[in-house]
């Protein structure tokens, strides 16, 4: 009976730094991916240095490529980690159970409010347009998840179709690039703009002031 004991409490003992294990390396790794993602942001794919992520993270070189096997593949990860965030805020099911403009508007103005709200996310897919998208064609995580918002987009459009309030014949893919442009372009180009017209573009009156804008255009375009 005490042997019995004694080994149970070896067993517990055994098991418990296994999940502390398990813990601390998923700490170890989501340091690694916001101090790469940051890293990548600012100084894009090439400029980017491995040494700097391992600094800024606090961890090893050998803990780094244990986890992502290579500077390439720790992009990956990056995007694949800014995509997911990017598809979690357009929150497909709520916006396909409203009516198909409501949903449509709601769609342009989340999808600017991601720009607005995580600057970075525009500079590291510039930086993989660079390199023509060689990193999210290498992930078998990314094209997946814009299928459930190509179906969203496609049923509003059936929907607004039927209900005679959008013109039939659009395509959803030309319709997402567009509501897509019309806010990252700003975003993106507003030190520029901001240097040419002498106008503050990010403050919440202005960003709001966008937002209607860009959700009037695409409504308007679809307007049967």
């Amino acid at each position: 009976m005490a042997a019995s004991r004694s080994k149970a409490k070896a067993a517990e003992t055994e098991a418990a730094p296994a999940a502390e294990t398990k813990r601390d390396a998923a700490a170890t790794r989501e340091r690694i991916l916001v101090a790469a993602t940051q890293e990548f942001a600012d100084k894009g794919y090439d400029g980017a240095r491995v040494d700097e992520i391992i600094r800024v993270s606090q961890v090893n070189k050998n803990s780094l490529y244990h986890y992502f096997g290579s500077k390439e593949q720790l992009f990956t990860a990056v995007l694949e980690r800014v995509y997911e965030n990017i598809r979690a805020r357009q929150s497909d099911l709520s916006i396909r159970s409203m009516s198909p403009e409501e949903g449509m508007r709601t769609l342009v103005e989340f999808t600017a409010r991601i720009w607005e709200e995580v600057p970075e996310y525009n500079r590291l897919l510039a930086s993989e347009n660079l390199h023509e998208a060689r990193h999210v064609r290498q992930s078998e995580r990314i094209v997946p998840m814009y299928n459930p918002l190509l179906a969203t987009i496609c049923e509003l459009l059936k929907r607004g179709e039927e209900a005679g309030v959008f013109r039939g014949g659009i395509d959803p893919v030309d319709l997402y690039i567009s509501i897509t442009a019309l806010s990252a372009h700003y975003i993106s180009h507003r030190h520029t703009f901001e240097a040419i017209f002498k106008t503050e573009l990010m403050t919440p009156a202005r960003l709001e002031q966008r937002r209607r804008h860009a959700a009037d255009m695409i409504l308007r375009y679809l307007k049967a």
